[in-house]
């Protein structure tokens, strides 16, 4: 039984990471899309409806994780390690990740600031901090490695920044294909009323 639920929690792990890759990661590079979009073509796209969605997906995933979290802290409390990173030397920076991915995306229920596209690329940045700050962390120390000989030989498909730019053309193009869906149901919607009224 014990076995089965460690599969268990193992396999929902892997669905987060999957989510993590292919759309939590990419919200940045989402809400920037958007912000452009609202910058230069005013209120030509649906731009305000992506961005709803983009909250409600964003609320979606955090009461997924505060699941999986709770669950791990609970039954497996060894694995997840709470007490020794809420409480060791670098504490306050455990808290700002945790109250940053845990919190901060339920103030995304208040509809006034939610529809701010501002705050929402602030959320979307500090609900995963800790992983950009990894990435910033291992890029700053590349630059200032002596392993010039071992860097020439790096292929670029393999460094991190070639990880940087797929999240963000990633991103981008999620938003063009979430916009897209938008403009089509919008003419849709359009020409079933102007169908309507000819009647």
């Amino acid at each position: 039984m014990l076995s089965r639920n460690i599969e268990n929690m193992s396999l929902y792990k892997r669905m987060i990471e999957i989510i993590d890759v292919n759309l939590i990661y990419c919200l940045a590079p989402i809400v920037l899309t958007l912000i452009v979009a609202e910058l230069f073509f005013k209120r030509r796209f649906e731009t305000k409806k992506v961005l709803n969605l983009i909250c409600w997906l964003i609320i979606l995933y955090s009461t997924i994780t505060w699941v999986y979290s709770l669950i791990g802290m609970i039954f497996y409390s060894e694995e997840f390690a709470f007490s020794k990173r809420a409480t060791g030397s670098y504490a306050w920076a455990y808290w700002i990740m945790f109250l940053s991915a845990f919190i901060l995306p339920f103030t995304l229920f208040i509809k006034k600031i939610s529809s701010n596209f501002y705050y929402v690329l602030f959320v979307a940045i500090f609900m995963k901090i800790g992983f950009y700050f990894e990435r910033f962390v291992v890029i700053v120390t590349s630059f200032h490695r002596d392993y010039q000989t071992e860097n020439e030989n790096a292929e670029f498909t393999d460094s991190l920044l070639f990880g940087i730019l797929m999240m963000f053309i990633q991103g981008i193009l999620i938003a063009i294909i979430l916009l897209s869906i938008f403009e089509i149901i919008k003419k849709k919607r359009t020409k079933d009323k102007s169908l309507i009224t000819d009647l």
